[in-house]
């Protein structure tokens, strides 16, 4: 079995980007397990998390030749945290109500919206936690689902942020800081 490993990528907020990335893994005929694209602390970057099977040395090498690629790191190789969100529609109806409050209360998930014949739950943690409140849910009817994608942040004090980032950063006492 393979393992999936997990980059994240600082990247230029242009448009196009993703679909130079997308393109790249296209070509390459890497598969990408899941992509989530989103924004930073700055404007000018985006932040891409990037799962793969495997080959993610491979993938990071093909990243950095695109032009608007900033930065890459491997958080497999790290202790870090990664999060994925579902919001998952279920068929609820006297009886089965009751269960899908269980369940939320079970995966610290929280209902987000009710009617008569409907609930929608979120649910947020790693794949496997998402992965087993589906199979939970599935027996009680899934209508619809939606997942973001795996978002991962290496853990401590290692910062994925472009060399000049040191020397723009405020210290708390007003002097510049660097990354530690």
């Amino acid at each position: 079995m393979q393992t999936k490993q997990t980059l994240v990528a600082l990247v230029e907020n242009k448009p196009g980007v993703l679909n130079r990335v997308a393109s790249l893994f296209r070509r390459r005929n890497f598969n990408i397990d899941s992509l989530t694209v989103g924004r930073t602390e700055s404007p000018e970057r985006s932040r891409m998390t990037i799962v793969v099977d495997a080959g993610a040395d491979q993938v990071a090498k093909h990243l950095y030749k695109l032009v608007n690629v900033i930065q890459v790191e491997n958080v497999s190789t790290v202790p870090n945290v990664s999060r994925d969100l579902a919001l998952i529609k279920v068929h609820v109806d006297a009886d089965t109500r009751g269960q899908v409050i269980q369940l939320c209360d079970i995966f610290r998930a929280h209902i987000v919206d009710t009617s008569s014949r409907a609930m929608i739950v979120e649910v947020t943690g790693d794949e496997e936690k998402i992965n087993s409140m589906v199979e939970m849910l599935r027996p009680l009817g899934i209508l619809e689902m939606v997942r973001t994608g795996v978002v991962a942040m290496a853990r401590g004090d290692d910062v994925l942020a472009p060399p000049d980032y040191e020397t723009r950063r405020p210290a708390s006492n007003g002097h510049r800081a660097s990354v530690l």
